[in-house]
């Protein structure tokens, strides 16, 4: 859907830092959405910062402000999925990337990552901010 955007960890890192073409590409959407491995991601790397408690309050802000996408059963099979069809193919992808591209599929939301693998995904609609 147009304007409807799921957020890979790269690109809310950039917009963490105020890089002002993400973040007015997050203004101008529609909905933005964060799934839910790319927010554990953000965690992790807050609380392994030099300066954690300020990135821990930060992702914690980003949560509260975005909606946060889980997986469900359909998330499930969509997963196997595309993990099947990259493993056929001889070409796997990390496996929380894995994730975040059964939720965009699933969900019909276009993947907004300056990772080029998810290129791997059939039917995966990706833009690069």
């Amino acid at each position: 859907m147009a304007g409807e955007y799921l957020l890979d960890t790269n690109v809310l890192i950039s917009f963490l830092k105020e890089e002002a073409e993400t973040v007015g590409r997050v203004a101008a959407a529609v909905s933005i959405v964060i799934p839910f491995v790319v927010l554990g991601e953000l965690f992790y790397g807050a609380r392994n910062s030099s300066r954690g408690d300020q990135n821990l309050a930060r992702v914690e802000l980003l949560a509260s402000r975005f909606n946060v996408l889980f997986p469900d059963l359909s998330t499930i099979r969509e997963y196997g999925r595309i993990r099947a069809e990259l493993k056929a193919a001889g070409r796997p992808i990390p496996e929380a990337d894995l994730w975040i591209a059964a939720l965009s599929l699933q969900h019909q939301l276009a993947l907004v990552s300056r990772d080029d693998h998810f290129r791997e995904v059939s039917g995966i609609q990706l833009e690069c901010w």
